[in-house]
């Protein structure tokens, strides 16, 4: 998303992606109705003017209590492949097989159908460099639409928008 760097999620809502393997822990915060709102499988896309990326976002949610489960699959378009967690060190595409394809939305907090969250940091595509994403958006029945901002390595910031529908 960003010249070449940035994208989303959800930002965003990233998404938590019912991808069959394990979902990973979530911590939210807000009342047990603003919470149960979240619950179920969301679809949907990402796009930053900024950057000029776009792609799609889903996640299934599955509340209980303070905490949901869910991953976050993103896919920039043209790239043909979901984005990585980070690792720790740069990884570029070239002839690379991604050891997951997943996301982890770190926090959660929904208040008055206003959602807002980090994920955790993710690998860009094309550099492999570290990303960092927050995210915060609005749910209107069953759309969720908000805006993301990423942290470059440079420090500098690019935002986008995402939008997801539940299915």
């Amino acid at each position: 998303m960003l010249r070449f760097t940035t994208l989303p999620v959800l930002t965003l809502f990233v998404g938590l992606t019912a991808c069959g393997g394990s979902r990973s822990h979530v911590p939210m915060v807000g009342t047990s109705s603003d919470l149960s709102t979240l619950a179920g499988e969301w679809a949907g896309d990402y796009s930053s003017a900024e950057s000029g990326r776009s792609g799609s976002i889903s996640f299934t949610l599955r509340t209980a209590t303070d905490s949901a489960f869910g991953d976050v699959t993103m896919i920039p378009a043209g790239l043909g492949r979901p984005l990585q967690p980070w690792r720790g060190e740069n990884v570029t595409g070239a002839g690379q097989v991604p050891t997951s394809t997943v996301l982890t939305i770190r926090f959660v907090r929904v208040e008055a159908g206003r959602v807002n969250g980090t994920l955790d940091p993710y690998a860009d595509p094309q550099s492999g460099q570290r990303l960092l994403t927050t995210f915060s958006g609005e749910l209107k029945g069953h759309t969720i639409e908000g805006t993301y901002r990423t942290r470059l390595p440079s420090g500098e910031m690019q935002s986008g928008r995402w939008t997801v529908q539940r299915r």
